[in-house]
């Protein structure tokens, strides 16, 4: 599957949803009628390597990497422990291979706040990972409420 592909189903599945580029990555952000400045994070999708983000090597051509945010107790069930934070421009202290393809695992970085990811997903991994998506999307939901809008 490719990134472009991989935004339209999910930004047809779920409403209130809007598309933000920067910083080498694409965010799928729930701000439904633009009320907050940014939104709250769904998920990502990132093309490059950042200064502090270079684990999964996504320098590679035709590499991507699909990040999602999913509840502690998802985390844990799928991958045992939640990781302590990780030092500027360190990964998380798991035992994976950060440059796999089309393998559910913890974000490098970002696992210790249950984000996980999938580089390259293909179309049966995202199929499997819509559930996932659909309880991210439920999250962006109950942030969205807790904020206090004009």
């Amino acid at each position: 599957m490719q990134p472009a592909q991989i935004l339209r189903i999910i930004k047809e599945k779920f409403n209130g949803l809007e598309i933000n580029t920067n910083w080498g990555e694409t965010g799928l952000f729930y701000n439904p009628e633009g009320k907050l400045k940014k939104g709250i994070y769904l998920l990502t999708i990132k093309e490059k390597d950042g200064a502090n983000d270079k684990a999964s090597n996504l320098n590679r051509d035709g590499v991507f990497r699909l990040n999602l945010g999913v509840s502690k107790t998802t985390f844990i069930e799928l991958f045992g422990e939640i990781p302590t934070r990780p030092p500027a421009g360190g990964i998380i202290n798991m035992d994976y291979d950060f440059t796999k393809q089309n393998t559910l695992m913890p974000h490098p970085v970002y696992g210790w706040m249950s984000w996980l990811c999938v580089l390259n997903p293909g179309a049966d991994t995202f199929e499997n990972m819509l559930s996932l998506i659909e309880e991210g999307y439920n999250l962006a939901l109950k942030k969205y409420a807790a904020k206090k809008l004009n």
